[in-house]
């Protein structure tokens, strides 16, 4: 079960964008997440008159491993960690450590 999921509000830990805070909007692989408005560059794009597409340097996220990045608790206005707790069902779910509150899915 992965501890982060798209849709989730995280806060990057480390490198150049530490403190910012973006959704998960992509899973690129089982470590790789991409965040909007996290981990930017400028890309060279050639125009391509077949699709309709001008040509020019685009900013586009690229994606940040997933131990530089924790869930964003909104109730503290801090990170945290998820842990998983299973129901008597045998449902599992993902808890906040800090709380044990149940983390909201997008």
């Amino acid at each position: 079960m992965n501890k982060l999921r798209k849709g989730d509000s995280v806060i990057v830990l480390t490198g150049r964008d530490k403190g910012k805070r973006g959704t998960v909007t992509l899973r690129k692989d089982e470590t790789h997440l991409v965040i909007e408005g996290v981990n930017m560059v400028k890309k060279h794009v050639k125009p391509n008159p077949m699709k309709g597409t001008a040509g020019g340097i685009v900013e586009k996220a690229m994606p940040i491993h997933q131990s530089n990045v924790a869930i964003f608790n909104a109730q503290t206005g801090k990170a945290d960690r998820v842990g998983i707790k299973m129901s008597d069902d045998g449902k599992r779910t993902r808890v906040y450590k800090s709380t044990g509150a149940n983390i909201a899915t997008a």
